[in-house]
């Protein structure tokens, strides 16, 4: 039976050929080929090379949108310098209750000025939000614990989300250590981390003894501020009741550890030396930097508390605030010493949540920004334009679309010229400009623009995410890993791949020394794709590639920055970025 349905088969085979050959129809495969050569050729010039062109000139746009911000911006801080326009002449400022105590680290009044003159400060809380912050948690605390002011009328909350039961034990030691030198120190945990820092900050703010505070100091675990932070930073809000938040400066104690951090140094120089000033000095206005500011409480509950809604909870509070009338103030004088992140990974992590967040955020608050009716149109117009669509959006997006994918891909088409002003002139300027921050680091210029473009495909993507509100990871929160000092005198242990380091002179029993953190210190095998970056490896290839056929082919001479700026992601791409951490092989 088998054997006849094959013969059957067969026959009807056959008989289909026979067909077919006796069919006039042939193909004409060169006909065919000629065929998609015209389609292609009428795609290529009806819509392939008309949205390059609209993409370039998009990007033209944003570029001098960027410059105009750049130029008003430099003009207004050259201005406030010139005309010496500081903080201090702008609005009142006096030392509280001078000659008074608390002029002792912390311990207490001048035994002469009696409660009367401790009175005469206002009650500050000292908020420190901490999550297995094994290597800096000493050095905050004692920061925060040593600052001049009476002892009686400050209390530091060390906020600790830790899910290391070690880290968490060590922590909790050190605050009952400065609890027994006479400092009023509080050590609150929950038992989840909803809301991540927000959350932390907004249950800290729920118990009895906040109540008293008029005032927060926020710091982060890896902020060190010096001791009369508070007699600098408190008379501006105590003096001024319409200022809600005094901003200080980030000062970076491991700059020079490697070509990351100074890369990372230039770019927030200039965020704070110029952008902060500028805002500060014009709208009164600028995005907290969720540490080393100080809030008035009742400016926080105008605005609504912290909210956990994105992963920029601190400029989600300072937008709220702006909107409801209260002022900023950026003091520049006064540095809070921070540690940036040293490696490729740590670093990309917080991009991420730095660039996500921003553009989230533009997104939810869109219409709350047209619709208030408690600030000026001029400043509605710079909240939504000048700070979230340049500044958050156009910066991150334009970088990468501009630089590393519409002037490469140009050169595969002839018809598409960009003008030399567009190429050369303003990126030049605009690079100036920002490089004014850090006049020491003026001669790494080059590699820190080949290296921003590099973090542009890394902020646009989450910029993007950010405007969709798309993914899993526009609320993502990763803890930006901090080394300490601790990187320089102790090695690391299990041979994790984070950095933790076990602080060999702590000797209470109550310490476990021996037992391991939890899970992100299991040693595990690296994969290739975690091992090396493939979307920089991948990008920086077909850069190089349209360097090489803008040599042999297009010869529009951009081929010197297409070898450059491939060169720049394959490095990247391979790890060469940051400090290396420790092997896990």
């Amino acid at each position: 039976m088998d054997a006849g349905g094959g013969g059957a088969m067969s026959i009807v085979g056959e008989e289909a050929a026979r067909l077919w050959a006796e069919l006039p129809v042939r193909v004409d495969w060169a006909a065919v080929g000629a065929q998609c050569a015209w389609a292609a050729s009428r795609a290529r010039s009806l819509v392939v090379v008309p949205a390059v062109r609209l993409l370039v000139f998009l990007s033209l746009a944003m570029t001098v949108m960027i410059l105009v911000e750049k130029l008003f911006v430099c003009a207004v801080c050259l201005a406030v310098r010139a005309l010496r326009l500081g903080p201090d002449r702008r609005y009142r400022w006096e030392p509280i209750a001078a000659g008074a105590g608390g002029k002792d680290g912390g311990g207490g009044g001048d035994e002469e000025s009696g409660d009367g003159g401790a009175a005469k400060y206002p009650m500050v809380l000292v908020q420190i939000p901490m999550y297995n912050e094994r290597e800096v948690y000493k050095l905050s605390i004692g920061a925060a614990c040593a600052l001049e002011w009476p002892a009686e009328r400050f209390v530091v909350q060390v906020l600790d989300d830790s899910t290391d039961p070690v880290v968490k034990d060590l922590v909790e030691m050190e605050c009952k250590r400065w609890m027994s030198k006479g400092v009023n120190i509080k050590y609150e945990v929950r038992g989840n981390r909803k809301g991540y820092k927000a959350g932390a900050l907004k249950e800290g703010l729920k118990h009895d003894y906040v109540k008293d505070c008029q005032y927060i100091a926020m710091f982060d675990a890896d902020f060190q501020p010096e001791s009369d932070f508070l007699l600098r930073t408190i008379p501006f809000l105590v003096h001024n009741p319409e200022i809600a938040l005094v901003q200080t400066r980030w000062k970076f104690v491991n700059s020079d550890e490697c070509l990351l951090t100074r890369f990372q140094e230039m770019s927030l120089d200039y965020h704070f030396k110029y952008e902060q000033e500028a805002g500060s000095s014009v709208y009164s206005f600028f995005g907290f930097n969720g540490t080393a500011g100080v809030w008035r409480i009742s400016a926080i509950n105008d605005a609504g508390g912290w909210k956990d809604r994105t992963t920029v909870e601190d400029m989600d509070l300072a937008v709220r605030a702006m909107l409801k009338g209260w002022k900023f103030v950026y003091v520049g004088d006064i540095k809070v010493k921070s540690e940036l992140p040293s490696t490729f990974k740590a670093y990309r992590f917080q991009q991420h949540r730095w660039s996500c967040g921003p553009a989230n955020l533009f997104k939810k608050m869109t219409v709350e920004i047209l619709e208030s009716k408690k600030v000026s149109l001029w400043s509605k117009i710079h909240l939504w334009y000048d700070f979230f669509f340049v500044g958050k959006v156009a910066a991150h997006t334009v970088t990468f679309i501009y630089y590393c994918f519409a002037i490469p891909v140009s050169v595969l088409f002839p018809e598409i010229q960009i003008p030399l002003w567009g190429v050369v002139y303003i990126p030049t300027v605009i690079t100036l400009l920002k490089a004014l921050g850090t006049p020491s680091s003026f001669h790494l210029v080059i590699l820190w623009v080949l290296f921003e473009n590099v973090m542009s495909l890394h902020r646009i993507k989450a910029a993007v995410s950010g405007l969709l509100d798309a993914g899993g990871r526009v609320n993502e929160w990763v803890v930006t890993e901090k080394l300490g000092d601790a990187n320089k005198t102790k090695p690391s242990i299990n041979g994790s791949d984070s950095v933790q380091v076990i602080d060999i002179k702590i000797t209470e029993p109550d310490v476990k020394l021996t037992e391991p953190l939890v899970p992100k210190l299991v040693k595990r095998r690296i994969r290739f794709w975690e091992r090396y970056h493939c979307s920089e490896l991948f990008v920086g290839t077909c850069i190089i590639l349209c360097g090489v056929y803008d040599v042999f082919y297009a010869k529009k001479g951009y081929y010197i920055f297409l070898f450059l700026q491939g060169t720049a992601f394959l490095v990247a791409g391979f790890g060469y970025v940051g400090t290396l951490p420790p092997s896990t092989a």
